[in-house]
């Protein structure tokens, strides 16, 4: 069977998402859980996204797969239903700062990876260094320069839609780097904290804070607001554009279709995308 696990974490005290030999990261400490509290020698879990050494998440998503006995037999004389168990020893286990928040047998045809349409994404920025809270400086980036949101979704509306973004990722040999960029949009909170919501069917590695990184200079000022397209267009990284620190980055939710259309989904997720 399949088993679909809803997480959260802050990412301040992790080493990214993936595996790392003597590191403290989240597939790490959450494969760790699993094998414990399902008395396996090893379990392994396959996540929606990625994320780098400090990002934090909300809505992470990730499944594994395993023998229905074992999940039944690790209930023992409980009475509790076998997956409300497992997601109570689980947290019995894992840290305070890694939560799981739900676990459920996963539909037919589901994967946590290749069955998502989009992955949200928001970044925080405080560009008021009087009015930063010490209790969420773990959350948002400080900037010194007062930030122009107009001008930056100026900017960020021309990065929307099908787009090579090979500019603003790191490159992996043989892997492709066009992506639809669904929303790219900046708005204040309450408190005055500019948020940048970012949704895209997928990610490369860097992207969002790569993006921001250029906003951000659109937005202080230093560069117009034709500088990101430009950037876009050259298709390459531009010595003068920054990547935005991992702190202020977090993976809000995953979106996914309807059950029946899980498996027709993962498998155009697998087509290599291409510009047309």
């Amino acid at each position: 069977m399949r088993i679909r696990i809803d997480l959260a974490y802050d990412g301040t005290d992790f080493n990214g998402w993936a595996i790392q030999p003597g590191l403290r990261t989240v597939q790490g400490l959450l494969e760790e859980a699993l094998a414990t509290a399902l008395r396996l020698p090893k379990a392994r879990v396959v996540c929606a996204g990625r994320t780098d050494t400090g990002v934090h998440a909300r809505g992470q998503v990730v499944h594994f797969d395993l023998d229905a006995d074992v999940l039944a037999g690790s209930v023992g004389r409980s009475t509790e239903a076998p997956d409300a168990a497992l997601l109570r020893r689980l947290n019995g286990i894992l840290p305070t700062d890694l939560r799981v928040h739900r676990v459920a047998e996963a539909a037919e045809g589901f994967d946590a990876r290749f069955s998502a349409m989009w992955r949200r994404y928001s970044y925080r920025v405080v560009d008021d260094p009087n009015s930063v809270d010490p209790l969420s400086r773990h959350h948002v980036l400080v900037w010194q320069r007062a930030l122009d949101l107009d001008a930056m979704n100026k900017a960020s509306a021309e990065l929307v839609g099908l787009r090579d973004f090979a500019s603003f990722c790191r490159r992996r040999e043989g892997a492709t780097t066009v992506r639809t960029l669904l929303d790219l949009s900046w708005v204040r909170d309450e408190y005055g904290v500019a948020v940048a919501t970012v949704r895209a069917d997928a990610f490369c590695h860097s992207m969002v804070r790569s993006m921001v990184g250029c906003l951000l200079a659109i937005g202080d000022g230093r560069q117009p607001a034709s500088w990101a397209v430009e950037i876009m267009n050259g298709a390459r990284r531009d010595p003068e554009m920054t990547v935005a620190r991992a702190r202020g980055l977090t993976l809000e939710e995953v979106g996914y279709p309807d059950d029946a259309e899980l498996a027709a989904q993962a498998e155009r997720t697998r087509t290599k995308r291409r510009l047309s």
